[in-house]
């Protein structure tokens, strides 16, 4: 390891010797190309900030979203139950269990939902990786 380490000491040294003895127009491109670098760096980091934040609002929408719908989902399947209660007086044609098949299909058509909104989230946080990946 430290026999590692003394190489790639001798290595930059060697390097930051060749720096040195340059020409100094050698240099300044030097210098002119690594503050290039250093420019285009900084712009992606900013636009990959600028990604980030964009994402993580639209995540904590999402999860809103996703709050509100399964609070709308409990309130819906208690709405079933309280009409099928009412019903139940009125006539006894249908078994608990068709009952909570209802119920069952109900959150599964909503949860259905929910995973094709998520699929389509995750594809487009996808595309947004890849274009900050390209930028």
């Amino acid at each position: 390891e430290v026999q590692k380490l003394n190489q790639q000491l001798e290595e930059k040294n060697g390097e930051i010797q060749q720096m040195i003895n340059q020409p100094p127009y050698e240099k300044e491109k030097e210098i002119l190309r690594l503050q290039k670098s250093l420019a285009e760096r900084e712009k992606a980091q900013a636009t990959s900030d600028v990604l980030c934040r964009s994402l993580t609002e639209e995540t904590h929408q999402l999860q809103r979203k996703l709050a509100s719908t399964a609070e709308m989902c409990q309130h819906l399947a208690k709405c079933l139950e309280e009409k099928q209660r009412r019903e139940k007086g009125n006539s006894d044609d249908q078994t608990p269990t068709e009952r909570s098949n209802q119920v069952f299909l109900l959150l599964l058509y909503n949860e259905t939902s929910l995973q094709a909104l998520i699929c389509n989230l995750q594809d487009e946080n996808r595309m947004l990786k890849q274009k900050v990946a390209h930028v």
